[in-house]
């Protein structure tokens, strides 16, 4: 409409209305200017002069100019209409985009929280608990070792106190052996008895609970001349009394090394049990800190995924508001526009039908 307003005043320009008229009052020439700068308007002013120089009626005029007017108001309402409906999708689109932000934001926000307050101190805890089991399998076998070597040693000493128990028992069979062959004592048997005694004491002198029958011996056989058959009955009653202690004793430390021996086979099986137990406990727990290391892996994509999105919704959120706010300013200038020409049209209008402008055409037609 605008393109063919311009081709029109082209072609009508030579017959353009002459403001400066004397027909003219200054109210006039105010309100001709003013319509001139309306090409709608201006155009009115130079149809209307141009129909009525040709012998048009004014009332078909009229008619023609207002269904004109009509037109530019019926353009001026599909741009009203264009322009509600493109803020309806606007608002639509606007809410729809900042719903998805407000969604965005939050799954955002929980990722973070997911990460900082769960997965970060559960890796932390995760490390703690396998340092622990390590150090629990470290301590197990430390166990272990200390009790095998106490074992070995114990052992040892066992040995040594089988022996020292048993030199003493052969030791004191021999001193009944030969006691019992005494009838006339000599001094070689005395002395063989005496070195048995002395081999006695020597076998269990790390044992003070004997050394007292070892001691009343050695008395009793360097006073005794053994021609006494009472004080050689004594002597073999002693010998035989000392022999029960030495059994007994012998007895008590193999029953304690047997009881020793199990014990050490149970807390072997104890200390093999926690160790495969810590050893479960330290894959099932290597393979919580891995799923751990993988879901932190798959919470940070996700982080940078939902980062990526914000930052594109807020994108496309600017761009329509920047679309929008263009279309608006287009609006807002188009309907000034409109308004402007449909003002100035109303005005040109309203003047055309004064006596005046035909009078000034009346003029016009009757100087040529």
């Amino acid at each position: 409409m605008l393109k063919l307003t311009l081709c029109v005043l082209l072609v009508l320009g030579a017959t353009a209305i002459n403001v400066q008229s004397s027909v003219w009052t200054n109210r006039d020439q105010k309100a001709l200017a003013q319509i001139h700068t309306s090409g709608w308007g201006k155009f009115i002013l130079n149809y209307a002069e141009l129909h009525m120089q040709t012998g048009g009626i004014l009332s078909e005029l009229n008619s023609e100019i207002e269904k004109l007017v009509g037109e530019l108001e019926e353009e001026l309402a599909g741009v009203h209409h264009e322009f509600n409906r493109r803020t309806d999708v606007h608002n639509r689109e606007v809410a729809r985009l900042e719903q998805e932000i407000q969604d965005k934001e939050r799954e955002l926000f929980n990722a973070h929280d997911f990460y900082d307050n769960v997965l970060i101190p559960q890796r932390d805890r995760f490390a703690a608990q396998l340092e622990q089991l390590q150090e629990n399998i470290a301590h197990n076998r430390q166990t272990l070792e200390q009790a095998t070597v106490q074992r070995e040693n114990d052992h040892e000493t066992f040995e040594a106190q089988v022996a020292e128990h048993n030199d003493a028992i052969s030791a004191i069979d021999e001193c009944l052996q030969l006691l019992s062959t005494i009838t006339t004592p000599s001094l070689a048997q005395i002395q063989k008895v005496q070195k048995n005694l002395n081999k006695i004491q020597n076998s269990l002198k790390k044992h003070n609970q004997f050394q007292i029958f070892v001691k009343v011996l050695l008395e009793i056989t360097v006073e005794s001349n053994f021609a006494d058959q009472g004080a050689l009955r004594d002597i073999i009653v002693a010998f035989n009394n000392l022999r029960v202690e030495l059994v007994d004793s012998l007895n008590q430390i193999t029953a304690d090394e047997a009881e020793a021996v199990a014990d050490f086979n149970a807390q072997v099986i104890q200390l093999n049990q926690e160790h495969a137990e810590f050893q479960r406990a330290v894959v099932v727990k290597n393979a919580e800190i891995d799923a751990n290391a993988n879901k932190i892996e798959q919470t940070l994509d996700l982080i940078d995924e939902l980062d990526a999105d914000l930052a594109t919704l807020n994108g496309q959120l600017q761009a329509e508001n920047d679309d929008y706010a263009f279309a608006t300013d287009v609006y807002n200038a188009t309907v000034a526009e409109y308004n402007k020409e449909i003002n100035a049209a109303n005005q040109a209008l309203e003047l055309l039908n004064q006596p005046r402008f035909q009078d000034y055409v009346k003029s016009q037609l009757k100087g040529a």
